[in-house]
């Protein structure tokens, strides 16, 4: 616990230092992805996917917000430790002016195909994210009074965030009571279809401006309260490694795709990669050293692991927060989205943020 303490003093201290800059990092922050940094966009949908109840939210400031967590979601301590001094607001209920400081589009459910997620009912999946940022640009053009050069110097110093895919392999391609992709396609075809879409979606993104863009690997997600419950109890594996053998392959392109476009593809781009998978999968192996007792159940839910039914309305969840790596069956506690952004703001090892750390991308 004291390790944990002492990078929550680490965290809280960086905080400090860069929110004491008269400005943040980055005059702007865009993020796209799905429940694991949804902040209050399914709120008022018809879906499944959302988080707006108690006890989801019992640790943030604001109390309930959409957010699927106790707390802070990764992308909140993120854009603390870029120095915004409030966190990024949800696209659903930002307009003018607000809008140049960066919003969130992030939809639980949501995936890089359209149909994904479908299983639970409405969702903005990322081609609807992009278009969703395509109508922004042109709100926001008019603050920069028709200057095109303006406006396009402003975006290149924005940091664009997108984390997608882990709901094309739980709500669709592992999923064949719904859907057919699994006995469509095999694990290296539906990964190639995935990275086909993906490519596209954020080229959209580079053409309607971004430049900065950090693209994160699907975590081990093979390993969540969710499948541990669902594992056959004989299995030599404690995780469930047909899932995680299968989003490697995904992992594996998108890093490779990331070179493809900082090497000529997309000219004037900085694309980093973070490798959630083996950031999480570092942190889980290594759990007392970042303070962490529990890695294998929810802090609130039902069943075995905690991950049979996810965590219900008026719930009482786990009191020892901080010690759990998951709050739910599927989204990490706040103590460990914490984690991650610190890892991935400042690391060193290319392991994790590759080729350079988001600290690195936000002084280009």
């Amino acid at each position: 616990m004291a390790c944990l303490t002492a990078i929550v003093g680490v965290f809280l201290y960086l905080v400090v230092a860069v929110s004491s800059q008269q400005e943040p990092q980055v005059p702007g922050f865009f993020i796209f992805g799905d429940s694991l940094v949804d902040n209050g966009n399914n709120n008022g949908i018809l879906t499944l996917a959302r988080a707006n109840y108690r006890p989801y939210g019992i640790d943030f400031p604001q109390g309930t917000t959409g957010r699927f967590t106790n707390g802070r979601t990764y992308v909140d301590a993120l854009a603390q430790l870029l120095g915004f001094p409030t966190y990024i607001p949800p696209y659903a209920r930002t307009r003018g002016r607000a809008l140049l400081r960066g919003v969130n589009f992030a939809s639980g459910a949501a995936g890089i195909r359209d149909e994904t997620g479908n299983n639970l009912g409405d969702h903005m999946p990322m081609s609807q994210q992009v278009a969703s940022f395509g109508r922004t640009v042109q709100q926001i053009s008019r603050f920069f009074r028709g200057d095109a050069n303006a406006l396009a110097n402003y975006l290149s110093r924005c940091i664009f965030y997108s984390g997608m895919g882990s709901n094309d392999y739980l709500n669709n391609y592992f999923m064949p009571d719904f859907y057919s992709t699994g006995s469509q396609y095999s694990t290296k075809a539906f990964a190639a279809l995935l990275l086909q879409d993906y490519t596209r979606q954020l080229t959209d993104l580079y053409r309607l401006g971004a430049r900065k863009v950090i693209v994160t690997a699907v975590g081990q997600i093979g390993c969540i309260p969710y499948q541990l419950a669902r594992i056959n109890g004989n299995s030599t594996s404690k995780c469930n490694e047909k899932i995680n053998s299968a989003i490697s392959l995904f992992n594996t392109g998108v890093k490779n795709m990331v070179d493809n476009f900082n090497n000529g593809q997309l000219p004037g781009a900085k694309f980093v990669f973070l490798d959630s998978y083996q950031s999480s999968k570092d942190v889980v192996a290594n759990a007392a050293t970042y303070g962490f007792d529990v890695v294998d159940k929810g802090c609130c839910g039902v069943g075995r692991n905690n991950g049979q039914i996810t965590c219900l309305p008026l719930q009482q969840p786990c009191n020892q927060r901080a010690k759990y790596v998951f709050w739910d069956a599927f989204h990490p506690t706040e103590a460990a989205n914490i984690v991650f952004a610190k890892i991935s703001y400042e690391t060193t090892s290319r392991s994790y943020a590759y080729p350079i750390n988001i600290r690195q991308l936000a002084m280009l």
